[in-house]
């Protein structure tokens, strides 16, 4: 069976200027959760990419998982940021790196 993963890119919106350290902070409380549940494999901002706020890559037992991950992330929700959510299949010794 593949092994997939999925891969949040944080996009900012025309008001991403505009947001507060409230924000930032349940933004930040949010990794934390999702870190502490298991699901973030890895995150991080994006320097000199203009217009790209960061990305998330979670461990989801399904999209539908992720899409309401991605729904939730206070940056979306206040629409500082639009999200694009990608499968990730994950390639790895175990299956020989998808030859």
């Amino acid at each position: 069976m593949e092994k997939l993963m999925y891969m949040v890119m944080l996009e900012k919106s025309k008001t991403y200027n505009r947001v507060t350290k409230k924000v930032i902070t349940e933004h930040v409380e949010n990794i934390r959760r999702l870190d502490d549940a298991g699901k973030l494999e890895i995150c991080g901002v994006f320097k000199g990419y203009p217009g790209m706020a960061g990305m998330y890559i979670l461990k989801t037992e399904s999209r539908e998982e992720a899409e309401e991950i991605c729904k939730s992330e206070p940056l979306v929700v206040g629409e500082y940021a639009k999200y694009k959510l990608v499968a990730l299949q994950i390639a790895n010794r175990e299956n020989n790196y998808l030859l």
